[in-house]
């Protein structure tokens, strides 16, 4: 490894705004990290909603969120300009000795930029151009898992990262969640949702899954998912029911922390149980499970097989892979992996 610091670095940030898996993902990085230099306050620079991901973590010492959604509306141009340029001030007046951009973004790499950081480290990959702002580059690759992506980062700055570990936030279960769990007993999750439609394994497969599989099971999702989940409640014989646009993002984890296992398309929440230990059973389309699947070991992963994925669509006008997956695949994986439904 290259000597990188000529001093240990006291003030580090990191930019890794979102999305909600790919977050999750750094948590191995930020423990690296923190291991490395306990000294160093560590920022993090985080996308609005996302925040309950990392305030209040016992490794960051401040957040900075941004309103990345916001910023792409023309309408709001000069606003977003005098926004840009506060925290672009803010960022360089924090004088950090290492910034680090997981995202690899233009935005993200002239946020790295801003703050005059001797050491600015990215990926040598990284898009729109963004790798022009850092002092030191790192060749991720494609084809691996995420997590040990961002932990090559950690290993140039001399990190051991021989054990990944996911340190996640203290969660308390707000009176929502526990009126959610009176009298439930013990239970398993579903997520039908997911940010990309090509991702999305059909709600009415999921609703017999659950049926067959006679165990409760609460199907957790935000408010554009609440039509999936009740149509899952409605047609799974009274053994799946939905609360699918009533929880927050910590709500939602702390439902997660509690399940038996999970079943979930490639998503955001997937990733929250596999950082929690909770086993899931992740059906994969067009998303490829070598660099986004559930991280560690007790998982099962359910593919169609075709050879046509994976294919990395958002949308298909024909999701053969989707498709092809049978609710006896998913069944069999489950029961196989916990012994149920037999």
């Amino acid at each position: 490894m290259k000597k990188i610091f000529k001093t240990q670095p006291e003030k580090i940030l990191v930019v890794k705004p979102s999305s909600l898996g790919d977050v999750i993902h750094s948590m191995p990085f930020l423990n690296a990290l923190h291991s490395k230099f306990p000294q160093a306050e560590i920022h993090w620079v985080i996308a609005k909603g996302l925040e309950g991901l990392v305030a209040g973590h016992p490794m960051i010492k401040n957040v900075w969120m941004i309103d990345k959604d916001r910023w792409k509306s023309l309408r709001r141009l000069r606003q977003t300009a005098v926004e840009v340029i506060d925290i672009f001030r803010a960022l360089r007046n924090e004088k950090y000795d290492l910034a680090v951009d997981l995202q690899g973004l233009l935005r993200s790499g002239v946020l790295i930029k801003a703050t005059l950081a001797p050491v600015r480290i990215g990926f040598s990959e990284a898009r729109e151009g963004s790798s022009i702002f850092y002092t030191h580059k790192v060749e991720g690759g494609k084809d691996i898992h995420a997590v040990d992506r961002y932990l090559k980062i950690a290993a140039e700055l001399g990190c051991d990262i021989s054990d990944p570990r996911f340190l996640m936030p203290d969660i308390e279960e707000t009176e929502n969640v526990k009126d959610i769990k009176q009298g439930l007993g013990r239970y398993s999750v579903i997520i039908p949702g997911a940010r990309k439609e090509a991702n999305k394994w059909p709600a009415e497969r999921y609703a017999e899954l659950a049926s067959r599989l006679k165990k409760n099971f609460l199907v957790i999702g935000s408010r554009a998912d609440e039509a999936l989940g009740k149509t899952i409640e409605k047609l799974s014989g009274g053994f799946a029911k939905s609360i699918a646009g009533r929880t927050d993002l910590l709500e939602v984890s702390a439902i997660i922390k509690g399940a038996d296992y999970v079943v979930s398309n490639d998503t955001g929440p997937m990733h929250i149980a596999a950082a929690f230990g909770i086993p899931v059973v992740a059906i994969f389309g067009p998303a490829n499970p070598v660099r986004t699947g559930p991280y560690g070991s007790g998982h099962v992963i359910v593919q169609s097989g075709l050879d046509c994925a994976p294919c990395y669509k958002r949308r298909c006008n024909d999701p053969k892979c989707m498709a092809a997956i049978t609710v006896d695949m998913v069944y069999n994986a489950v029961v196989s992996r916990f012994k149920e439904g037999k």
